[in-house]
Order: structure tokens, then C-alpha cells, then sequence
């Protein structure tokens, strides 16, 4: 007897490509049956679903994104749709006058590629919009801040200031601060701005609220990660609450940025379906954004000769930073945008398996852990790809960001480089494991949309219309193993989710069209029609 049996579908197992069957059964949260309506018509079930021809797949992921600060997002002034500078100012305005003075004011999400300025504000700028209040603006890649002179002087920012390890402060030629910080150096306001979330009931409320959201977008397990450095906390306990009392719609594994001791996963637990949080990575920043012009290249930016971003730790501190995580017994997940970034993080990765290795480790107990992570790998080129391959490796990326980079790329970092950038058809024939995610609030968690990124290489409105280096194109199955089966392999749970198996967990996203049939165009149009956790429906459109 099935708890549930869904019939007349199209359900794509992804555990290869084009194998489909039109019905599946859930019993005890697993999928317990696969097969044809004829086959279907024999199974006594206690609820039938009609899928009336529609596509299901296993549930969507999102393998990095940053669930506490879109939270705390929601509660500042949003720049993701400003078009100026000006009308940034006449928003942050707006706050300024409902706010006392004294009180910090914050805008988030903006991009000054999408300005017609194409430039940061300036200082003058910035204190045109208040000089009673504190006032910061933070860039969308979350990796540059814009401040007025209140702001700076609350901080201590003044003449000729020394930034700090891994930071900088813009100083204009006479020594003053110009108002943009970069990496570490935001860390100054974070540190003193009060937390929008800092009341528990409220931030219960507003990340409930989201994890709601996600299910209705398809999503079924996210890694969201911590950002120490940004006050970015994440509060595994609110996720295990809910999860106690039955109010957790997705999975979720909660990734930091400091030590920790890893959990011990019991066999029962791990192939336990309703068994929903845990902790993951152990992040480690690199480098910084390409947006900001801090990520570490090479060689210099293209459209800014004198700088070629910067690493946030030297090589030794890398490699000491990685392999210490390692013998912790952790799974060490480094973002690496630039090509410099990446270079250096996987000599450290390189470095850290020779050392356990001469310590004693042997290749059958080093294979037993879980791959290596590296989020983004923005830049390559044939010789790193060809390093990767030897490595257990995971690889971390977002699809979506092509949607913003591909107006600027070019200009940023030269057609010549522009070859080996968001490489993913190249890497994905490589054989290199690639997952997909969004790193909201800098882009849409949305997976389809990710998807459409993935295979078109285009924004969302058409451009440019044969997508941007098409050569790099993945085809759709390609691009869905991203946001499905492969986010699985990351956190050695590829044998309990991501497919459509009997024995696997029954996550499972009905969409109202079949992704394999209709012009890849149309991906971004697609609608999620049901979401199902463990054989419970957590979603379903009205």
C-alpha cells in the first residue's frame, strides 16, 4: 500500500538522460514505485495524484546562497532596480526622512554597472542624501560599501587611514577617504550596525516567511553559508526548531566560516527522509568580486590597469587555512573567483593532500571524505581545468550571475581572458562536477532561472541574442543535473537524494511544462506547480 502515487506524468529520473516513467510512488517518505499507467493501475495507494502530463523532476537545490542576509535584506532599502545614481539618492532620501537622526541608514543590491553613471557614488553623493544619519549603501556582490562622511567619521575612518589585513579603504590623492571601502575593510560598519533580526520572534517570522517562498520556486535542500566577516549568522537552531515542530518546507545544510566539530551521522539517520537540517562546510574566503574589482587576477583589470584585486590570505596562509580545516575533519569549501584566486587555492588544495598523505592518510580513507569545494570559478583556463581533474573536487556555481556579468565582463577583463570565463560547457566535458546555486540576495534564488542562464547564456531579456560565448551553452539535462542530482555529491548524500530511485528520498518539483521539449527561451517562463518534501506536499499553486 503507497502512501501517495502519482500517475499520468512525465517524471525524469536524471539518473540518465532521457529516462522518464508516468507514475511514482512515496511510501514512508521514499519512492517506493516507478513505472507505466498499467503498471500503476495494480498499486493500491492511499491518495492518487493526477499529474495530468506534467513534468516532475527531483526536487530542486541551491548549493550556496546566503539565506540570513537576504533576510536581513528585506528589512533595508532595496537598490537592485535603481538606474542612477540620482534616484538611488532620491530612495535613500525617502529613509532618511522617516528615520531619527543619529540612526544608520542602509541600502542593499546595488549594482553601478546597471547606473547610467557606471560609476560608484561619490562622497559628495553619498552626503547629499543626509548628513544627520550615518548612511552606507552595500554593493549587490556584497564585497564593497559605499559610505557618507557621517558613516566614515562613526568609524573612525579619517585622513591618510591604515586599512587593515585583507581590506581597503579608497583614500583620494590629498589622503582623505573617498567613502568606498572594499572586503575586510566593511567589515568596520558591519561590526557596528545594529542587526535588523537581532529580535529572535522576528527573525523566526521573516526566515520562515522565505523558506516558504523557496518551496513555491521548487527548492528542496539549500546550503546556506555563514559570512562571519559580515555578520551573517546562521542560526542552525531556528532551522532545527522548525524542524521539531513540523515547519520546515526544505532542507537545509548550514555551512560556516570558523572551526566547528563535525556532526557524526548515524546510517539511520542519514537515510532517514525526514531528517532535514545539518551543518556542511567550512567556508573560506580568497578573494573578493569581480563587480568590485576585487577579485584576484593574474593580471590586471582591463578597464583599471593599477589593480589587480587582491587575496585576502598569502599562499601559506591558504595553505595552512585549508589543511588545517582538513584535519579537523571538515569539508573546506574556498571561494575563488579570479584566476589568480583559483590558482592559489588549488595549489593549497594540492598541498593540503600531500600533507595527510605523508601524515599517514591513505587514498582509500581520503576518498571516503567529501570532496574538496571551490564556489564560483569564474576564470580559467586548459591548465587549471586540467589540475581540477585530478582533484576531489565539487564545484560551486552560479549560472545566474551570467545574466548581469555578460553587459561588462568584456570590459572588465579583456577579450582575450573573456575565453575562459563562467566556462561551464568546457568544464562540465572536462568531467568536473558542477552544482548550482544563486549566492542570494546577489542574485534571484530562483533555479529556473538559473537553469535559463545555464543553457541560453543570456539576460532575461534576450541579450545578446546567441548568448554570450555560446560555445560555453549546456544543454538543458546538463544544466538541471546542476540544480538536482549533482548538489547531492557535495554533501555525500548522492545515494539517499537528487534522483528519482526507488529507496530515495521522495523530494520531488511538478512543473506546469516539460523542460525538455519547449524552446530553451521558454525556460524562464516555466512554472513550479507543486513541491513535495518526504512525499508531503509543501507547495501547491492555487
Amino acid at each position: 500500500m503507497m502512501d501517495l502515487l502519482f500517475v499520468n506524468g512525465n517524471i525524469y529520473t536524471m539518473r540518465e538522460e532521457g529516462e522518464f516513467f508516468q507514475s511514482l510512488g512515496v511510501k514512508n517518505g521514499k519512492i517506493a514505485f516507478l513505472g507505466n499507467m498499467e503498471e500503476a493501475e495494480k498499486i493500491q495507494t492511499k491518495k492518487r495524484v493526477d499529474l495530468q502530463g506534467r513534468m516532475m523532476i527531483p526536487g530542486m537545490a541551491d548549493s550556496h546562497l546566503h539565506l540570513y542576509a537576504y533576510c536581513q535584506n528585506l528589512t533595508f532599502v532595496d537598490l537592485s532596480s535603481v538606474k542612477s545614481i540620482a534616484e538611488m539618492v532620491a530612495l535613500m532620501k525617502e529613509k532618511a526622512k522617516e528615520t531619527s537622526p543619529g540612526q544608520w541608514i542602509k541600502g542593499v543590491n546595488f549594482d553601478q554597472s546597471k547606473w547610467k553613471e557606471n560609476r560608484f557614488p561619490s562622497l559628495e553623493e553619498m552626503n547629499s542624501i543626509s548628513i544627520e544619519h550615518p548612511v552606507i549603501i552595500k554593493r549587490c556582490c556584497l564585497h564593497a560599501v559605499v559610505a557618507n562622511s557621517k558613516a566614515l567619521e562613526t568609524v573612525g575612518i579619517g585622513k591618510n587611514y591604515k586599512a587593515g589585513s585583507g581590506g581597503i579603504v579608497e583614500l583620494d590623492f590629498d589622503g582623505m577617504p573617498n567613502g568606498i571601502l572594499r572586503e575586510q575593510s566593511t567589515k568596520l560598519f558591519d561590526d557596528i550596525l545594529p542587526d535588523p533580526l537581532q529580535n529572535l520572534e522576528v527573525q523566526k517570522k521573516i526566515i520562515s516567511e522565505v523558506l516558504q517562498d523557496m518551496s513555491s520556486k521548487g527548492i528542496t535542500t539549500i546550503h546556506t553559508y555563514a559570512a562571519k566577516i559580515w555578520q551573517y549568522n546562521e542560526n542552525i537552531n531556528i532551522y532545527r526548531e522548525f524542524e521539531k515542530k513540523g515547519k520546515l518546507p526544505l532542507r537545509v545544510t548550514v555551512c560556516v566560516d570558523e572551526l566547528f566539530t563535525p556532526e557524526k551521522i548515524t546510517k539511520e539517520e542519514h537515510e532517514n527522509p525526514y531528517r532535514k537540517t545539518q551543518l556542511g562546510a567550512y567556508k573560506i574566503f580568497s578573494d573578493g568580486s569581480m563587480g568590485s574589482r576585487s577579485a584576484a587576477l593574474r593580471e590586471p583589470y582591463s578597464d583599471d590597469p593599477e589593480n589587480s584585486g587582491f587575496m585576502l590570505f598569502s599562499q601559506e596562509e591558504l595553505n595552512e587555512k585549508i589543511l588545517t580545516g582538513y584535519r579537523h575533519g571538515l569539508q573546506p569549501a574556498i571561494h575563488a573567483i579570479g584566476d589568480r584566486a583559483l590558482e592559489m587555492t588549488l595549489t593549497a588544495i594540492e598541498n593540503t593532500l600531500q600533507k595527510i598523505r605523508d601524515e599517514g592518510m591513505t587514498k582509500e580513507e581520503q576518498k571516503a571524505r567529501l570532496p574538496f569545494r571551490i564556489i564560483h570559478v569564474q576564470m580559467v583556463d586548459d591548465a587549471m581545468i586540467e589540475r581540477m581533474k585530478k582533484l576531489p573536487l565539487v564545484l560551486d556555481i552560479q549560472p545566474i550571475f551570467l545574466c548581469t556579468d555578460l553587459h561588462w565582463i568584456e570590459e572588465r577583463i579583456g577579450k582575450k581572458r573573456l575565453q575562459g570565463s563562467y566556462a561551464l560547457k568546457s568544464m562540465a566535458k572536462a568531467g568536473l562536477l558542477q552544482t548550482g546555486g544563486s549566492d542570494c540576495p546577489v542574485e534571484t534564488y530562483e533555479p529556473l532561472k538559473g537553469l535559463y542562464a545555464a543553457v541560453n547564456r543570456q539576460d532575461m531579456d534576450g541579450y545578446p541574442e546567441h548568448g554570450f560565448l555560446p560555445e560555453e551553452k549546456l544543454s538543458v539535462y546538463e544544466a538541471l543535473c546542476m540544480f538536482t542530482k549533482n548538489v547531492h555529491y557535495a554533501t555525500g548524500q548522492e545515494d539517499v537524494l537528487g534522483t528519482l530511485e526507488i529507496g530515495k528520498f521522495a523530494d520531488l518539483t511538478v512543473l506546469n511544462q516539460n523542460l525538455f521539449q519547449i524552446n530553451p527561451l521558454e525556460i524562464k517562463k516555466v512554472k513550479v506547480e507543486q513541491t513535495y518534501l518526504a512525499g508531503e506536499c509543501v507547495f501547491m499553486l492555487k
